[in-house]
């Protein structure tokens, strides 16, 4: 679905972009002799392949920052959209402020367990010591001071620009209005790429709903002898549509009607039911199913 509706660009001017930067250490290093070792024992007559050790193989510390990393990464994800190809997300006013309120609460959990990090980073050498054997090597492991320039955790936020920028240009009518053309083409683009991702991540929710909802091949046996049709699924099936359905309110930059009106759908056909209902109670599963796939064939995914 494409947007072709030129006032839109006039009405994104109070949306934002957000550049999220998060790196930490990863502390592989690649382990030459073992390497060659490895090609030796195995016949290669090239160097085929190459061994990464884990430096602090054994410990949790910097893993359980890396888990938090990933986390953050994918709830970003979730409550932006694609905008540039340098990796910056738009972000609507609608949910600017739970996104920076969450955004901080990350940032502060982030840097208090790198401090921990750091602070216990002598012991977590000595433990991986013990779990590397011969594999240790202690030069290979930076002091704390340099180790801290390996983690960052930076966003920045910038307004939209708009074609009038373009009026400060110290150049020809023609050559600004050229460049205003491209700008608002390359706007539109982005702008339809943007709405692709909200209609991919319903899709995508509505199929997997259809797919999980549907019968199993074989009945299952419970305890008692009852035979259940339906499959096993989790309960984030149901918490996460939920979840989806509020975002399409807050990032439906475009205001799409389709998109509301699929999003309605959806609300309704999961509202006043729970996981276990839907799980349990083959009725309410096959409803919630019916309108599930009425949704998928009424609207051109």
């Amino acid at each position: 679905m494409t947007i072709n509706d030129n006032s839109i660009l006039m009405d994104l001017t109070d949306s934002l972009t957000v550049d999220l930067n998060i790196s930490t250490w990863t502390a592989r290093k690649m382990d030459k002799k073992v390497s060659e070792e490895i090609d030796a024992s195995k016949g290669t007559t090239s160097r085929a392949g190459n061994y990464h050790k884990h430096l602090l193989a054994g410990t949790q510390k910097l893993e359980e920052i890396q888990k938090l990393v990933g986390e953050i990464r994918t709830w970003h994800y979730q409550n932006t959209v694609p905008w540039s190809d340098g990796g910056s997300r738009l972000l609507t006013m609608g949910i600017y402020f739970d996104y920076v309120q969450q955004l901080h609460a990350y940032e502060t959990q982030f840097n208090q367990m790198v401090d921990e990090f750091f602070r216990d980073y002598p012991q977590l050498v000595s433990a991986s010591a013990f779990t590397l054997g011969s594999l240790f090597d202690r030069s290979e492991y930076p002091e704390v001071e340099d180790i801290k320039r390996k983690f960052k955790f930076r966003y920045m936020f910038n307004p939209l620009p708009t074609s009038d920028q373009f009026e400060r240009f110290k150049a020809g009518d023609a050559v600004k209005e050229q460049l205003a053309k491209q700008y608002e083409e390359h706007f539109q683009n982005k702008l339809n790429d943007a709405m692709k991702d909200l209609w991919t991540r319903l899709h995508e929710t509505l199929s997997h709903m259809s797919t999980k909802l549907a019968d199993a091949p074989e009945p299952r046996k419970m305890k008692d002898g009852e035979e259940k049709r339906a499959q096993i699924f989790r309960d984030s099936l149901i918490t996460n549509a939920f979840d989806l359905c509020g975002l399409l309110t807050k990032l439906n930059v475009t205001q799409d009607p389709k998109l509301e009106e699929a999003r309605k759908k959806l609300e309704s056909a999961i509202s006043g039911i729970t996981p276990k209902e839907v799980r349990e109670n083959d009725d309410v599963r096959q409803d919630v199913k019916a309108r599930v796939d009425e949704i998928l064939s009424a609207f051109n995914f």
